[in-house]
């Protein structure tokens, strides 16, 4: 859902994107709070939602509206995988489950990992 140029439609899509990403953080941190789950935990559960969400056809939908909200959290890194690994799965069968989702998260793990290099070389890590 794009609102028109004007400014109260771009602050209207920032404040669609900025609620429902704050949403996302809220439910991640009631989580932390109100269970005994560890934030890697509830990392892959979040994976998991969205690769869930892109195998029954609903995260299309849900981002048309959310927008980055839902796409830049881990949700949105599994939505990916799922949708690469469907697409190659009908494309090339079984083995391309397997090969889709690489193919279709490498170009952002390969930045990742690009970037995460270059802020080492910057700043000097240390181990606790």
């Amino acid at each position: 859902m794009i609102f028109s140029d004007t400014w109260w439609g771009w602050l209207l899509n920032y404040l669609i994107v900025f609620t429902s990403g704050g949403l996302f953080c809220l439910l991640a941190q009631v989580l932390i709070i109100k269970t005994k789950l560890t934030p890697a935990r509830i990392l892959v559960l979040f994976l998991i939602a969205g690769i869930i969400l892109q195998a029954i056809g609903v995260y299309e939908p849900i981002s048309e509206v959310l927008r980055s909200g839902i796409a830049i959290p881990i949700t949105g890194f599994g939505a990916s995988l799922a949708k690469g690994s469907i697409e190659w799965a009908m494309q090339y069968g079984p083995l391309g489950a397997f090969a889709g989702g690489l193919v279709q998260t490498a170009y952002g793990v390969g930045i990742a990992v690009f970037a995460s290099y270059i802020v080492s070389l910057i700043f000097k890590p240390k181990s606790k």
